[in-house]
């Protein structure tokens, strides 16, 4: 790195806090379709179905959860517009069918009852999920490409605004449908219908912040360049995604496995709400660190975040369980002692999390995806290795608690593998 200009905290804040806010009300529109979901006949089944239907769906759309890292990092001109636009087109596209072969074909029921371990009854509410969910990946590509761009232009605040905008379309949305779809189905035609309002808001941004002047000739990729940047980011995503599928089809299987399921979709909405800003770290990396100085400030204003952020999860799970989970969420009282815990446990995934993507923006800006393919892959490793012992050992601890620690193990395993790359980097 070469000395420039240094990085202030205050210009990391105000480039941050935006995409903070813009992570924390999307997780929060997760929990608002929960509280929904929650105040139905037959709560603990529709959370379960929607919870499993959804991680499902996040591994398979989650190739086209980088295109606003590809966007961010690859857009230069038009030419790179161009190369971006066709890969986020065939991710969509491709991405939309492994979605409809689920909801409609038995490959569903193979994938629900045999793969992942559910029961036949919830295995046909989630595939009704996926079949709504099955138009959501060429929204949420649009909304990624056009993110790209406005990030680009460093109007995060834009990208904040979108997703209010769609928080207040989520509410309408739900109320409207509320009496009329019965079931986890509702969670998902919300979601359709927030993204791709949010959708048209972004790419109406996009359209007014522009391109900015076109860069070298040498920096606007190709299509062929396009793909062999993004493909490993696209694969490392993917291998995210896994671990929570893996994770429910190992508490599935557990003898508190429906409750287990509720469980883990409301605790995975609060690590989305509380822990899910870090990632934004990736893209500040990629936009401001240009220097060790910008390093280092970037590092501190981890430290900072990660370190408020356990302060709230911990205040949830005990001193706020009554009024946060139980007024506001709607949950029973077993369900809220069932979490408490675990809940608490997972204070220390912000840190976790955010030590990741800090170092994935690293090796983003180094064009080194490769590397984040392959730490992807030991944590994914690392899991089927634990599989069998969770499995077949009876172990004498609830199945949200193993499912908690799992979590957890995988993350500092991947935090792991990439510091010690990034050691090799420095040498």
């Amino acid at each position: 790195m070469t000395e420039t200009a240094p990085l202030s905290l205050r210009q990391i804040s105000r480039f941050f806090f935006p995409l903070m806010l813009n992570v924390q009300l999307m997780s929060f529109s997760h929990n608002i379709i929960n509280m929904a979901l929650a105040r139905q006949n037959d709560a603990v089944t529709n959370l379960a179905a929607f919870a499993v239907a959804l991680a499902l769906h996040l591994f398979l759309a989650s190739p086209g959860y980088q295109n606003h890292t590809i966007a961010l990092a690859l857009i230069r001109g038009k030419r790179s517009l161009r190369s971006v636009s066709v890969f986020v087109i065939a991710a969509s596209s491709a991405i939309s069918v492994m979605l409809s072969l689920i909801a409609w074909t038995s490959l569903g029921q193979i994938v629900f009852v045999q793969l992942i371990g559910v029961s036949p009854q919830l295995a046909t509410q989630a595939r009704s999920v996926i079949a709504i969910l099955a138009f959501l990946p060429f929204f949420t590509g649009l909304r990624g490409l056009c993110q790209g761009i406005v990030i680009r232009a460093r109007h995060t605040e834009l990208v904040s605004l979108a997703t209010l905008v769609r928080l207040f379309t989520l509410v309408i949305i739900l109320l409207l449908a509320a009496r009329h779809i019965p079931g986890p189905q509702l969670g998902a035609l919300g979601l359709v219908g927030c993204i791709a309002v949010e959708s048209l808001f972004m790419l109406w941004f996009a359209c007014a912040c522009g391109l900015g002047p076109a860069g070298p000739a040498k920096e606007e990729f190709g299509v062929r360049d396009t793909f062999r940047y993004s493909l490993p980011l696209a694969f490392s995503s993917a291998m995210q995604q896994v671990v929570p599928l893996l994770i429910s089809a190992i508490i599935s299987r557990l003898p508190d496995a429906t409750l287990a399921l509720a469980a883990l979709g409301v605790i995975r909405g609060f690590i989305f709400l509380l822990a899910g800003p870090m990632r934004n770290l990736q893209q500040a990396y990629l936009a401001l660190v240009h220097t060790r100085h910008d390093y280092r400030m970037l590092m501190r204003f981890f430290r900072l975040v990660a370190a408020g952020m356990a302060v709230i999860m911990l205040a949830v799970a005990y001193p706020l369980n009554l009024p946060v989970l139980g007024w506001g969420m709607g949950l029973e009282t077993e369900l809220r002692n069932y979490i408490a815990l675990p809940l608490a446990s997972c204070a220390l995934f912000p840190v976790l999390y955010g030590a990741v993507n800090l170092w994935r923006g690293l090796f983003a800006q180094c064009h080194s995806t490769g590397v984040l393919g392959w730490a992807t892959v030991a944590k994914v490793g690392y899991l089927a290795l634990v599989w069998p012992l969770a499995t077949l050992s009876p172990i004498p601890i609830s199945g949200i608690a193993l499912a908690v620690f799992l979590l957890l193990s995988c993350e500092y395993c991947e935090a792991w593998y990439l510091n010690r790359r990034r050691r090799q980097l420095n040498t």
